[in-house]
């Protein structure tokens, strides 16, 4: 039950991001795929795998990179218009990098039990 709720954390957030920045280009079945896609591959990766094994800085870097690839990749293929997807999606990452700054604590804490001496 603790990785639903997270995992729904991630995606609204992630939802919110992309619709506030994409919604006037993009359709909201675009804007739930990514959301989906790009939620289940930075789940895995970032907050399973390397937010254990390293820090919250180098697990939201990763997230960022992620999210920029992820967003920027499927905005190509999904989109119509897609003049601009490249600055969009960049600054998507950076909003969501920065969102996930505070959800790796949350994931430490709550879901995981990582107990970090600082």
């Amino acid at each position: 039950m603790k990785h639903v709720k997270a995992l729904l954390i991630k995606g609204i957030m992630t939802f919110a991001v992309l619709l506030l920045l994409m919604g006037s280009f993009a359709g909201i079945g675009d804007i739930l795929a990514i959301t989906l896609v790009l939620g289940a591959i930075s789940y895995l990766a970032g907050d399973l795998f390397i937010l254990p094994k390293t820090s919250n800085l180098t697990a939201s870097l990763s997230d960022l990179a992620l999210s920029f690839f992820v967003i920027w990749g499927l905005g190509l293929m999904l989109f119509e218009q897609t003049d601009g997807i490249i600055f969009a999606a960049l600054f998507a990452s950076v909003l969501i990098a920065s969102g996930e700054w505070f959800f790796h604590s949350y994931m430490a804490d709550r879901v995981l039990r990582i107990n970090r001496k600082i």
